[in-house]
């Protein structure tokens, strides 16, 4: 998902439409008050009564992989401008913005890219946000890099990562990261994360139609019994450059029947209110897969996430089009209480339903590229 430059010194037009929400964050505190100065406690639900719980923070949108999926290289070429490095929120900012998300309810912190691994020190980052109470912090992340990092993050304070990796067939695999990463540094990457201690791992493979769908059953049976935990994602219509169509969905209910097919699965109750992945264990007791269903059963109705982008911005959707700015209220002078109500506000006001209402329509319509928000 991003482009093996290490430095952030191309600029990129910002071409996302920002909402303003200069009311929100300076609206006159009483100077003596101590909410002036402090983010309100407690939970914040929007307009489906959905509560705020996890929250995803991209740290850059470069990629070493040009996933067919996701950073299609016919448009993230070369001369693709990404964003300059001082318009990327810095790692005291993030920490920032987390605290008041925490205190509003968030438990869950995902380190997301492009490619996080390409941020130098991210591990940084990390440590600052393991100061924050009550958190689990997480990383999604190709692989090719935790053999270098995984004792480093583990040491910072993360938890555990996830993996992406499409196809445990070489040939597959190269084709669709489109960058001739071999299976085998990703494979080295998730073994250095299990013996950092960073599990239990997940293993994300996006399924699409003519292109690696037909591995489905090896990669579970490559990881059945490892302990890992393979999900495996219907292909959707992040972004406006992937070329998504309907026809190239292959249904979670088809690839369960697949598994089950050669190794029989039960179905198994959510390890929590919202999760995305449904899960079915093997019956012999030898682990448990999940499938991710945007496109044929939406759950937006328990969606409880949130999105920072790599220069401050607000998503409340993964198929938005518009985001709310925090960068600029973090470098003018506003309190983490101005903070907190832009962000309360945001979250009151949402009511995004896009799985929901997807139609051929909707799926050409401008949004986001996963490659710039994290998936």
């Amino acid at each position: 998902m991003s482009s093996t430059v290490a430095a952030h010194e191309t600029a990129k037009p910002d071409t996302m439409k920002t909402i303003p929400i200069h009311s929100a964050f300076h609206s006159p505190p009483s100077a003596s008050s101590s909410a002036a100065r402090h983010p309100s406690a407690g939970p914040l639900f929007d307009q489906r009564g959905r509560a705020m719980r996890d929250l995803r923070i991209s740290v850059t949108d470069r990629c070493n992989f040009r996933c067919v999926y996701c950073m299609p290289r016919s448009v993230f070429d070369k001369d693709y401008a990404f964003l300059p490095r001082n318009a990327l929120l810095s790692f005291e900012e993030i920490t920032r913005v987390a605290r008041v998300f925490v205190a509003r309810g968030v438990r869950k912190l995902r380190i997301t890219g492009g490619e996080p691994l390409l941020r130098k020190d991210v591990d940084q980052l990390i440590a600052q946000l393991a100061g924050l109470p009550g958190v689990e912090i997480t990383l999604t992340t190709n692989g090719v890099l935790l053999p270098k990092l995984a004792r480093r993050l583990r040491y910072a304070g993360l938890d555990r990562v996830t993996v992406s990796l499409d196809s445990i067939d070489d040939a597959t695999f190269r084709a669709m990261n489109d960058a001739d990463y071999p299976v085998a540094d990703v494979l080295a990457g998730i073994a250095a994360a299990a013996a950092a201690g960073l599990g239990p791992i997940k293993i994300n493979m996006v399924v699409k139609r003519g292109a690696n769908d037909r591995g489905v059953v090896d990669m579970a049976r490559h990881f059945k019994g490892s302990g890992h935990i393979v999900r495996f994602i219907e292909f959707m219509d992040v972004g406006s450059s992937n070329g998504w169509k309907m026809d190239e969905v292959v249904p979670s209910r088809e690839i369960i029947e697949r598994i089950h097919a050669v190794f029989p699965l039960e179905p198994v109750g959510p390890n929590y209110v919202g999760e995305v992945a449904e899960r079915w264990r093997y019956a012999d007791g030898s682990g448990e897969i999940g499938v991710i269903s945007s496109v044929t059963q939406a759950f937006c109705s328990t969606c409880t996430r949130v999105r920072l982008s790599t220069e401050g911005k607000l998503f409340t959707c993964l198929f938005a089009h518009n985001g709310h700015d925090l960068r600029a209220r973090l470098r003018d002078d506003g309190d983490d209480a101005a903070l907190d109500r832009a962000i309360a506000a945001v979250w009151a006001a949402r009511g995004d339903r896009y799985s929901e209402i997807r139609t051929a329509n909707t799926a050409r319509q401008r949004k986001i590229e996963m490659s710039y928000i994290g998936g």
